[in-house]
């Protein structure tokens, strides 16, 4: 069992930046692939960025590309996702998910573990 709980989000204006973070417990948190989605008002939840335990790395093929920065620090049981150069239509509900093969997966539905998520809002 893996629990996640992330934070780091809150209000910023139009080109600013945030780093979220996202704790989980247990102690084979290494082994766990770990993703980012995001869900804004009204709309599906959308695949941000994943990490593999090996330390692959693959991004959404949109906008986020470029302007968001996945990472693992193993040692601390977290991940981070660094946003920057943040845009109005990145407001949303970010989540953490985990899963424990390894795999850099965009379907929600290939995670195990999910966060209670942080909501990032940027103004125009």
């Amino acid at each position: 069992q893996v629990q996640l709980v992330e934070s780091g989000g809150g209000l910023v204006q139009a080109g600013g930046s945030l780093r979220l973070s996202c704790a989980a417990s247990g102690r084979t948190f290494s082994s766990y692939a770990m993703g980012w989605f995001r869900q804004a008002l009204g709309k599906e939840r959308e695949f941000v960025a994943a990490i593999g335990w090996s330390g692959g790395i693959a991004y959404s093929e949109d906008s986020m590309k470029g302007r968001f920065t996945i990472s693992r620090d193993n040692a601390k049981n977290t991940v981070y996702l660094q946003l920057n150069s943040l845009k109005p239509e990145d407001t949303a509900v970010y989540y953490c998910a985990a899963r424990a093969t390894e795999g850099l997966m965009s379907q929600s539905t290939e995670y195990n573990y999910w966060g209670q998520g942080t909501q990032v809002t940027v103004s125009s």
